[in-house]
C-alpha cells in the first residue's frame, strides 16, 4: 500500500511539472527564437540602409559593419546591387530566396529546418532607394544557430534536472506521508499477527484517521470479548478436568471392586462391559481436553530438540509394545540434531496418539518404525505400522472427530486422535498425511517384512538454528 501511495503522489507530481515546466520551456524556446529573428533582422536592415545609399561613405560605413558583425557575433554577411561595397552573392537564378527579394516580395526568413531551427538561420532583406522604393540590392545575414542550441539546451536541461530533484524530494516526502497514512493499519496487522500468533493481550492503538480509530476501536473490542471466552473457556477445561475425570475414576474402581466379590459368570461379564465403557469414556473425555486445549492455542512455537522428544516418547512405549511383541525401531539418516517449532507439549502429545493408533493396529510380533527425514526448512517424522492398513475412503476420514478404525487389540478408541494431531500440528505451522506403507521390496531394510501398513507422517517446521552432532 505504500509503495502504491508513494507512485499516486509521485505521479501527481510529475504530471504538475509538466503542466508547469514544459509550456514555459516552450514559451522561452519561442522567445529565444523570436529575439534572435528580431536582432538578425534589424541588423540586416540597418546594413540595407547603407547599401540603398550607394556613396562611398556609405559603402565604407557597411563594409565596417559588415566586419564588426561578423566578429561580435555567429553571423556573416553578404550583400549584392552595389558594385563595389561588397562581394556578391550568389546569381539571383540560383537562389530563391534572393529571387523572390529582388522582384519585391519583401525579405525572407529561412531557419533550415522545420522542427525548431536548423544550423543556421538566412534572412533576406531588400535594399530600398530612397526616393523611388525601387529595389537597388539586397542584404543576406547567415546567422549560426549553434549558440541558440546552447541556450536550447540550457532552457530545458536546467528544467529536466530541477523536475527530477522534485520528484526525488517528492517521493521522499511520499514515503513519510505514507507511512504515517498506514501507520494505523500497520498497527491493526501487528496486532492481528500477535493474535494469529495466540496473544490475545495485544491491543492496537486508536490512532490516524477516524475510519482507522473507529476500526480500531471496534478490533479492541472483539479482541476482549473473545479474550473473556477463551479465558472461560480455559476456566471450563480446567474445572472439566477435575470434575469428570474424578467420578470416572470413582466409578471405574466401583466397577473393579464389585467384580472381585462377584462369583456369578454372567454379571461378571456386565461388570467387565460396564468397566470397558467406563475405559473408553476416560479416553473420550481426556481426548476432548486435549483438543480443546489445542483449540485453545495458548502456547506459541519455539524451537524444541526433535531427537530427544522422539527416543523419550519411544522409551515410554516400548514397555507396552514389549507385552504384545512389538518391536518399535528408530530408523533414518539423521544429520546432527534437528530442531523444530513447536508449542511445548505438541509434539509430544502427537507422538503420543500416533504410536497408540500404530500398536493398536500392529500384529504381535510385528514392528514400528519411525523414522526422522529433515527436508531443507521442514522436518517429517513418519510413523510406519504393520497393520491392515487404511483404503482411500478411510484415509478420507481419519482426521474426522469420532471416527474410529479397525483396530487389532480388541481395545476402542475415542475417535479423536487423529484429529488432535491434525489440530496441533496445524497450530504449529505443519501438516500430517497419510500414506500406505512402503511395498515389500523398498520395507524389507527398513524393517518391514510384511510390506503392509499404514505411515503417519508429521511435517513441522525446522528452526533456523542446529545444535552439533
Amino acid at each position: 500500500m505504500i509503495r502504491q501511495l508513494v507512485r499516486s503522489y509521485v505521479l501527481l507530481v510529475a504530471v504538475a511539472i509538466a503542466l508547469f515546466t514544459v509550456p514555459v520551456a516552450f514559451t522561452l524556446t519561442d522567445q529565444l527564437r523570436d529575439d534572435t529573428e528580431a536582432s538578425v533582422l534589424r541588423e540586416a536592415d540597418t546594413m540595407a540602409l547603407l547599401l540603398a545609399n550607394g556613396d562611398r561613405t556609405s559603402c565604407e560605413a557597411l563594409q565596417k559593419m559588415a566586419t564588426a558583425y561578423a566578429e561580435k557575433t555567429p553571423g556573416d554577411v553578404q550583400v549584392t546591387g552595389a558594385a563595389g561595397c561588397t562581394p556578391g552573392l550568389l546569381a539571383p537564378g540560383r537562389d530563391a530566396d534572393l529571387r523572390k527579394v529582388l522582384d519585391g516580395d519583401g525579405p525572407t526568413t529561412d531557419w533550415g529546418s522545420s522542427f525548431i531551427w536548423g544550423p543556421e538561420l538566412v534572412i533576406t532583406v531588400p535594399a530600398l532607394d530612397t526616393g523611388t522604393d525601387r529595389v537597388v540590392g539586397a542584404v543576406r545575414v547567415v546567422y549560426s544557430t549553434g549558440e541558440m542550441t546552447d541556450r536550447l539546451w540550457q532552457i530545458w536541461g536546467f528544467r529536466a534536472v530541477l523536475a527530477v530533484l522534485v520528484l526525488g524530494v517528492a517521493a521522499l516526502l511520499g514515503v513519510g506521508v505514507a507511512r504515517r497514512l498506514t501507520r494505523p493499519l500497520r498497527q491493526l496487522n501487528d496486532m492481528a499477527s500477535k493474535f494469529s500468533d495466540g496473544d490475545l493481550t495485544a491491543r492496537s492503538p486508536v490512532t490516524g484517521p477516524p475510519e482507522t480509530q473507529t476500526l480500531a476501536r471496534t478490533l479492541n473490542q472483539g479482541a476482549e470479548r473473545l479474550d473473556t471466552l477463551i479465558a472461560a473457556q480455559r476456566i471450563f477445561v480446567a474445572d472439566a478436568s477435575h470434575q469428570l475425570r474424578t467420578p470416572l475414576t470413582a466409578l471405574r474402581l466401583s466397577l473393579d471392586n464389585i467384580a472381585d466379590g462377584v462369583d456369578d459368570e454372567f454379571v461378571g461379564e456386565d461388570v467387565e462391559q460396564a468397566t470397558a465403557e467406563v475405559v473408553r469414556m476416560s479416553r473420550l473425555v481426556n481426548g476432548l481436553l486435549v483438543l480443546a486445549r489445542a483449540e485453545a492455542k495458548v502456547a506459541a512455537a519455539e524451537p524444541l530438540p526433535l531427537m530427544d522428544i522422539v527416543r523419550e516418547r519411544l522409551a515410554v512405549w516400548r514397555p507396552a509394545a514389549d507385552e504384545r511383541g512389538v518391536t518399535i525401531a528408530l530408523r533414518g539418516s539423521i544429520d546432527g540434531r534437528p530442531s523444530v517449532l513447536a508449542s511445548p507439549g505438541h509434539l509430544d502429545q502427537m507422538l503420543d496418539n500416533v504410536l497408540s493408533n500404530a500398536l493398536e493396529v500392529s500384529p504381535d510380533g510385528g514392528t514400528i518404525t519411525v523414522r526422522v527425514d529433515p527436508r531443507g526448512d521442514v522436518v517429517g517424522v513418519s510413523v510406519l505400522d504393520e497393520g491392515p492398513g487404511m483404503s482411500d475412503a478411510e484415509k478420507s476420514r481419519a482426521f474426522d472427530r469420532f471416527w474410529r478404525g479397525q483396530g487389532l487389540t480388541g481395545k476402542s478408541g475415542s475417535g479423536l486422535g487423529l484429529a488432535v494431531v491434525r489440530q496441533l500440528a496445524t497450530d504449529d505451522g505443519g501438516t500430517v498425511a497419510l500414506t500406505d506403507a512402503p511395498p515389500i521390496s523398498a520395507s524389507l531394510d527398513q524393517g518391514h517384512p510384511h510390506g503392509s501398513g499404514l505411515c503417519v507422517t508429521i511435517t513441522l517446521r525446522a528452526a533456523s538454528h542446529r545444535g552439533g552432532v
